[in-house]
């Protein structure tokens, strides 16, 4: 419900306007050509083949939709919702080591772990619990490793590095909102035109979705349903209340956190990461570009939802079109979508001068990918960053604890960033 005075509304086709369908099918399009690249580099990291990865975008782009039609409609709000970017990432490094049951336990043990957060009421107390430089820290560490990879494409495929990234430059500039998008289109025509991609043979594919039996064991846990947890409360669900709120709709947490982590429970035994509020497309709903009235912009992730249920049916579409582009190609697709993400870790990880250099402590471990008893550099990120936090304060006059960020659990100015 927006927190303004909106004229009351018979609801209905009456709300439905253009303006709102197309921001939220520029969001899908976002997602579809940022987010589930990064999930495509997963797979291939973890020797997924077609089908498995078919389900994984089913179970991922459902879920997603049926949360932002089910929370828009409830709360008569633009309530944008995908899935963890840096949990894509982080399931690159991770992953590997993993079995498929691992990987589902630890996806469940996620969902479970934030429906009990948001059931509880206690997710801004939760978060506080982690300094949000330590947060930013490990997110834009988990995130930076892969995009320094990823241009490695320079060397691999010069000529596609170079026009995509001028476009890429060019279009943040002149059309912002619709730059991976258009890089997209044009990365399949370059590897088209030039690569001799044989894209032609893309048809009309239904996804093929199965069931994994779930496995639980501490370095899946650790590895990555603890820092999943991390990065998906604080850079997914704290950005994306903070974008609805400062659009002036007061949606409350928990019915948010609730239905997000319902819908990501089954999603997980067929592969389905983490469903999270889409702090980076939540503006594309929220804001008045979706509709001048506030009352009517839920629209926009009603039709979200929608275009993420249809993309999930004919995954196996998707799936054949990421299959056939060249590796380096789809690397450098999610290295560019990541430099926004990767900027705003790195500039809240340095805000707070008193947090800023367990911050780095935190980003330097995370990028290394340190590995030490099978867990991975996010884990040891952590832990590395809240234990330089509290040694920080044991050293700390009495005096100046009082006035900390820390002791008061962060600062009010910076809170939903």
């Amino acid at each position: 419900m927006s927190a303004g005075a909106a004229p009351e509304r018979s609801g209905g086709l009456r709300d439905v306007s253009a303006s709102a369908v197309t921001a939220g099918l520029l969001a899908v399009l976002v997602s579809c050509a940022g987010p589930l690249l990064i999930l495509s580099q997963a797979a291939q990291a973890m020797g997924v083949g077609a089908q498995a990865f078919s389900s994984w975008v089913f179970a991922t782009l459902v879920s997603a939709g049926l949360a932002c039609i089910g929370l828009s409609l409830w709360l008569r709000a633009p309530v944008l919702v995908a899935w963890s970017a840096p949990g894509a990432v982080l399931l690159i490094s991770a992953g590997p080591a993993l079995s498929p049951g691992e990987v589902a336990g630890a996806y469940l043990v996620t969902a479970a772990a934030i429906l009990a957060i948001g059931a509880s009421g206690l997710f801004d107390r939760i978060v506080a619990l982690v300094p949000r430089a330590v947060a930013s820290g490990m997110m834009a560490g988990i995130l930076f490793r892969f995009g320094a990879e990823a241009m490695g494409a320079l060397g691999a495929v010069p000529l596609a590095f170079t026009v995509l990234l001028a476009a890429f430059l060019v279009l943040q500039a002149r059309l912002p909102r619709m730059v991976m998008p258009i890089v997209l289109l044009l990365a399949l025509a370059l590897s088209w035109g030039i690569y001799e991609v044989p894209l032609s043979e893309v048809g009309l594919r239904v996804a093929q979705p199965f069931v994994t039996w779930p496995v639980f064991s501490a370095q899946a846990l650790l590895g990555l349903a603890l820092p999943l947890v991390v990065v998906t409360l604080t850079g997914q669900f704290l950005g994306g209340l903070a974008v609805l709120r400062s659009n002036g709709f007061a949606a409350p947490a928990r019915p948010i956190l609730v239905v997000a982590s319902l819908a990501a429970l089954p999603a997980a035994l067929m592969g389905g990461i983490t469903t999270a509020l889409a702090s980076i497309t939540m503006a594309l709903g929220a804001g008045p570009e979706a509709h001048p009235d506030p009352s009517r912009r839920y629209v926009a992730g009603v039709a979200c939802g929608v275009f993420f249920c249809l993309a999930g049916v004919f995954g196996g579409s998707i799936v054949a079109a990421l299959t056939l582009l060249p590796g380096e190609v789809i690397a450098l697709l999610a290295g560019l979508a990541l430099l926004g993400p990767i900027g705003r870790g790195l500039s809240e990880m340095m805000a707070d001068p008193q947090e800023a250099q367990a911050g780095l402590l935190t980003f330097v471990v995370t990028a290394s990918g340190a590995s030490l008893w099978g867990l991975g550099g996010s884990f040891w990120g952590i832990v590395v960053g809240i234990a330089a936090v509290a040694l920080r304060r044991v050293g700390r006059p009495a005096a100046t604890q009082d006035q900390s960020p820390i002791s008061r659990g962060r600062p009010s100015e910076t809170q939903g960033t």
